[in-house]
């Protein structure tokens, strides 16, 4: 809870704060956030709970906190990261189902796409090698879909046909501007772990495509504290463009 003195924090300074989540007690290992509001939540972490995190420019750099560099991080060895389990990754997602299956790629029927996309790019490996989280900034059902047109990151219902080959396979949380999700029930399905502040459990079940699992108490998404508020206004992101991405 923040306290008396602290001004209420926007919308968006609740979902970099989920993101920020995504990586406690990580250790030493590679966040790989992709998107405004993850790499603010990526920063937020290691500046306050996560120090050990590496941080990347997204290209072969390792950077502090700040952006300042303070390593190299060679193509070869971010493989060797990924392909080792050493990496967090926070995703995008254009589709999204209720068993954690990603879709990047394209939009329609593979063989005559309406739409073509980034491509599966590194999903499939990513699923199934190192944990692996989503971000959406607009929570809809044109994302949250009953079937993903293609499959490229791996759900839960896909890893379990292989399980020799999915035995690292791990999906902590998909994080959008309506709430927290996961897939901690008997069958992997997603459900409501927190709902942000002035959000109804009917707003994301009509924003929802499919039936989501919703646990009897649902509690809000934690609030920064004070100090998380200073960094994130003055440190991290002073010029405000979270508020491009989620608008309060």
């Amino acid at each position: 809870m923040t306290d008396t003195t602290t001004p209420t924090p926007t919308r968006a300074e609740y979902c970099v704060i989920a993101c920020s989540e995504a990586w406690r007690d990580a250790g030493e290992i590679l966040a790989s956030p992709m998107g405004l509001i993850p790499s603010l939540g990526a920063r937020l972490a290691r500046h306050t709970f996560a120090p050990d995190l590496l941080l990347t420019d997204g290209e072969a750099t390792l950077v502090d906190a700040d952006g300042n560099p303070e390593g190299w991080l060679p193509y070869r060895r971010h493989l060797t990261l990924v392909t080792g389990g050493k990496r967090h990754v926070m995703m995008g997602a254009s589709q999204i189902d209720r068993h954690g299956n990603q879709n990047i790629s394209c939009i329609g029927d593979w063989a005559k796409p309406s739409r073509q996309l980034l491509g599966v790019r590194g999903a499939p490996v990513n699923t199934l090698n190192n944990p692996t989280s989503y971000w959406i900034p607009r929570h809809s059902r044109r994302v949250f879909v009953e079937r993903v047109d293609m499959v490229c990151g791996v759900g839960h219902d896909r890893a379990a046909r292989h399980p020799e080959t999915a035995r690292f396979h791990h999906l902590p949380r998909v994080v959008s501007d309506l709430g927290v999700f996961d897939f901690a029930t008997p069958d992997h399905s997603m459900r409501i772990a927190s709902l942000h502040p002035g959000v109804t459990v009917p707003q994301v079940r009509e924003a929802t495509g499919f039936e989501l699992v919703i646990p009897a108490e649902i509690p809000e998404t934690r609030a920064p504290t004070s100090e998380e508020l200073r960094l994130i206004r003055e440190v991290i992101d002073p010029a405000n463009t979270r508020e491009r991405e989620v608008r309060s």
